[in-house]
């Protein structure tokens, strides 16, 4: 099923109410500062100097000097990188992001989700995403690496990444190995829909004719620049998440929930029932993320006001057992 989060206007349509926090997705509820942008991002396409400017500036900040480029979201490799040769078998490390599995089989892959890394040996395309979406298991990059020698092409989607650059496989980019990073789940600013796929020269070539010209917005570089280069915000927001996602485990744990994993964007808990739990928070107008292979998994976001987390603690005050 290509099922996700940020069905907001669902939730409102069946539970009704105006005022909802969606918590369903890993998108950072303290976006980054916008500020000011110049008419011509607006009133020009984009120049090959803004976008070699992007470039510049996302390979320092993923600490890369391979080849890549900018596109709409990681969704948009997500959805090419099955073109870039004839169907053959993919296995993906699941359970994880549905959209890996579904872009291989509308492309024609024979696709298999698996559970262990080493299961991943053999295939003609292998996925990992890391960290993972959404129980937050991690796989070092030594043994990422590893597998890239073991596979026809290693996909590592490390979209939740950013506040955890050890585990980020980005300076090793190549022909085997292709690696996507998200800008707009850390930075807050999902609409902006921009993304970067790493690779090397012929793959990232391939992959820009297939998006063609202008795949990223003006307004995207301007922001996407100026947000990759601001060291200071990246530090104080790591530093800000990593509090507050403890402050939501322990409010999940006195309501009677168990981690099951996550990371500083998203947390995922076991619950009694995963549907019963989030009709109750849905009835406080918070919205969160269930999956469809689990009836006991739940996928809350960090709420962003002292507000929305006033109105989470009530929610989950009201789950305790």
């Amino acid at each position: 099923m290509r099922d996700h989060g940020g069905n907001i206007d669902w939730a409102k349509a069946h539970f009704g109410g105006a005022d909802w926090i969606d918590l369903s997705t890993g998108i950072n509820r303290v976006p980054y500062p916008v500020g000011d942008l110049p008419p011509e991002v607006w009133t020009m396409l984009p120049t090959m100097a803004a976008k070699a400017a992007l470039m510049r500036a996302a390979r320092h900040a993923f600490a890369t000097d391979a080849p890549g480029l900018a596109l709409s979201g990681a969704q948009g490799a997500i959805q090419m990188i099955p073109r870039l040769g004839p169907p053959g078998q993919a296995r993906v490390l699941g359970p994880t992001y549905n959209e890996h599995a579904a872009a291989l089989r509308t492309a024609g892959w024979a696709v298999t989700e698996v559970a262990t890394l080493p299961d991943l040996a053999g295939a003609d395309l292998a996925v990992v995403v890391n960290p993972n979406n959404p129980d937050g298991r991690i796989t070092p990059a030594a043994a990422l690496l590893a597998l890239s020698t073991q596979v026809g092409r290693l996909v590592v989607d490390e979209s939740f990444g950013d506040a955890q650059p050890e585990l980020s496989v980005a300076a090793h980019a190549g022909a085997r190995l292709i690696v996507l990073r998200s800008f707009g789940k850390f930075y807050g600013l999902a609409g902006l829909r921009l993304g970067f796929a790493f690779a090397d020269d012929p793959t990232v070539a391939a992959l820009q004719d297939m998006a063609g010209p202008w795949p990223v917005s003006g307004a995207a570089i301007e922001i996407g620049q100026r947000a990759l280069a601001d060291t200071g915000w990246q530090q104080a927001t790591v530093a800000r998440l990593r509090d507050e996602m403890a402050r939501i485990d322990r409010l999940a744990t006195q309501a009677g929930w168990h981690l099951v994993g996550g990371c500083e964007l998203f947390r995922t808990y076991a619950t009694p029932d995963a549907a019963t739990a989030q009709n109750a928070l849905a009835r406080h107008r918070i919205w969160s993320r269930i999956f469809p292979y689990s009836d006991r998994w739940i996928r809350l976001g960090l709420p962003g006001s002292p507000a929305e987390w006033t109105r989470l603690e009530t929610a989950l005050t009201g789950q305790r057992q």
